[in-house]
């Protein structure tokens, strides 16, 4: 993972973030000075990835205190529901800056803080990178109990690796450590329109990781199934609720009802933190939907008519039994179901 851009830096008080919008053609970082850049960052897709997002709601809150050592309490929790609400479907954001808070309701002063979320959010980072590689360890069991030891032809969509986590990556991780194992045969990423993270985002991690791979459009996905060019899909979650419907990056549904059809094993990976259990069902979830303009134009330049109209829903929801196995830091949910979900996330 060492030729991976690492998306978020926290360097000498001041964090420094990928602008993921510009991969590939540029590599550029943009210097985040208070909670309101962290805001803009999350809203505009600058960071992106539900992990990712989450950390940036951390270190938005630092930034915060550091600009605001004299805060009280109630200001800081107005802090914290403003960044909460830069992108309302990825639960890990709500997640963070909720734990973000219940620390500061215990602090005397609020000057404290600061050094505390700096701590924090490097504890929850390097907390990641060990959950998601027991996930890879835990897929890789799985596919050998399936297909024994030989070389696989996996499939993912949008893009969740290094750039969508700060750490090593959920879905995308367990393909970069197959490979790493010599299990990887081949990887189909998916475009994911509109904002392109397979194409752009993951394709660029393949590469930098000597990863063989072909980008392909959604719609392909029903002829490689059926044309049996691969053994196994891996995609991420950007909440996942009781019953163990799962949101993520439109277009995992479809991708998880032709997977069905053909009778392709498709799992999610996500950590704990991504489970949202105040939901009973995925009909509960809110799916955020996103500027028309993202659909109607590329960089700015119109590939629709003018007058055209679009709806842009940047979410769907994986139903439960179209899931094989959702595969968390505790181990995997198989099958899945309520009961399942309750007794492995809660442990």
């Amino acid at each position: 993972m060492s030729n991976i851009l690492l998306p978020l830096k926290f360097e000498n008080d001041g964090l420094k973030l990928l602008d993921q919008r510009l991969i590939p053609a540029e590599e550029v970082y943009l210097h985040a000075k208070n909670h309101e850049d962290c805001f803009r960052a999350i809203e505009d897709m600058v960071v992106r990835g539900a992990p990712l997002i989450g950390f940036t709601g951390i270190w938005g809150l630092a930034l915060y205190i550091k600009n605001n050592p004299k805060c009280s309490f109630e200001q800081f929790v107005r802090a914290a529901e403003y960044l909460k609400s830069a992108r309302p479907t990825a639960i890990n954001l709500a997640y963070e800056i909720d734990k973000c808070v219940e620390i500061a309701r215990s602090q005397t002063h609020m000057n404290t803080m600061y050094d505390i979320l700096v701590r924090y959010a490097q504890g929850e980072m390097q907390a990641l990178y060990e959950k998601n590689y027991k996930m890879a360890i835990t897929a890789e069991v799985e596919l050998e109990k399936i297909y024994g030891p030989r070389p696989l032809n996996l499939m993912t969509i949008c893009n969740t690796g290094t750039l969508a986590c700060g750490v090593m990556g959920t879905a995308l991780g367990v393909i970069s450590h197959m490979h790493k194992m010599n299990k990887c045969k081949h990887v189909y990423a998916s475009e994911t329109r509109p904002y392109l993270q397979g194409s752009r985002l993951t394709s660029f991690e393949l590469l930098k990781e000597g990863i063989s791979h072909e980008v392909v459009v959604e719609g392909a996905a029903s002829y490689l199934m059926k044309n049996k060019m691969v053994d196994a899909i891996f995609a991420g979650a950007d909440r996942i609720v009781e019953n163990g419907d799962t949101a993520n990056k439109i277009g995992t549904s479809s991708l998880s009802i032709i997977a069905k059809h053909y009778g392709i094993p498709f799992y999610i990976v996500a950590p704990i933190s991504s489970f949202d259990l105040t939901m009973k069902s995925g009909t509960e979830i809110p799916i955020e939907l996103r500027d028309p303009k993202e659909i109607l134009t590329y960089k700015k330049i119109p590939i629709s008519h003018p007058d055209a109209k679009a709806l842009n829903p940047s979410f769907d929801v994986t139903d439960a039994d179209c899931i094989r196995g959702i595969i968390c830091e505790n181990g995997m949910i198989q099958p899945v179901s309520k009961e399942n979900v309750l007794k492995v996330v809660k442990g």
